[in-house]
């Protein structure tokens, strides 16, 4: 089977970086099959590349390489990982991005070498590039650094349990169509409040007239909040942090 990176970062595609870490990839290894799961991460925003990553990475073959590029301490003495995990591997930065595989009770990691010319501003393409590249060509883990013992981690909140049995939680991301997800897990039926609204969960958006707030277990298991056809962000004001609180019922 062809060797399948992926490529997740926060470069977009106005300036050419993600072409040159491609040319890299493919100068190395021409069949590779380069899958972009995303360009469009804010600048800097590690913990939106960590959750969309969380959601990805293994939806891919066993064998997959993870190139995850949301970097702001390039260049500076944060380490750079490559890590086996669940019989995938994942290459970026040591600030927490990659903690969705490093969380994986079989994970392996190593600080990889960093080669005397790797331009300090842009480790994508001169150290993260080449890892995986090497990674798909059949080298040993082991054989690009040193093990590391304790990487960052990063990990989303817990909600928390209330004196009257309800669970705070709180909106850790928003998508692009103004859905605020939240960290409460939908395993069973009841109700929303957040934005000053009490919200029964729904099954799907269309369960909601055109223009009305909905509460719903969304793809990744998790409780968000929608406005059907619209934004919850912008017509209920939230944002990552928003509290919200859910009340089960019998």
């Amino acid at each position: 089977m062809r060797p399948i990176i992926t490529l997740l970062t926060d470069f977009g595609t106005a300036d050419g970086y993600v072409g040159e870490m491609k040319g890299v990839l493919l100068t190395r290894i021409p069949d590779a099959a380069i899958v972009d799961v995303t360009h469009e991460i804010l600048p800097q925003d590690v913990d939106a590349a960590r959750l969309t990553l969380a959601r990805v990475w293994r939806r891919f073959p066993p064998g997959t390489i993870h190139l995850v590029v949301v970097d702001p301490g390039v260049g500076t003495d944060r380490a750079a990982l490559a890590v086996a995990s669940d019989d995938r591997f994942l290459v970026g930065p040591d600030n927490g991005v990659l903690s969705p595989a490093l969380l994986m009770a079989d994970a392996r990691v190593i600080a990889l070498d960093i080669a005397p010319g790797a331009s300090a501003s842009f480790h994508g393409r001169d150290v993260f590039a080449p890892a995986a590249a090497a990674l798909a060509l059949g080298a040993e883990l082991h054989s690009l650094g040193a093990e590391m013992a304790q990487p960052r981690i990063r990990r989303t909140p817990e909600p928390q349990r209330t004196g009257d049995g309800a669970l705070l939680g709180e909106v850790i991301a928003i998508d692009r169509f103004g859905n605020a997800i939240t960290n409460i897990v939908g395993l069973r039926a009841g109700m929303i409040e957040a934005a000053g609204l009490s919200l029964p969960l729904r099954r799907t958006y269309g369960d909601a007239a055109i223009g009305a707030p909905i509460a719903l277990v969304g793809s990744s298991g998790l409780i968000e909040l929608a406005v059907r056809d619209g934004s919850a962000a912008r017509v209920l004001h939230l944002t990552r942090g928003s509290a919200v609180l859910f009340r089960s019922t019998p």
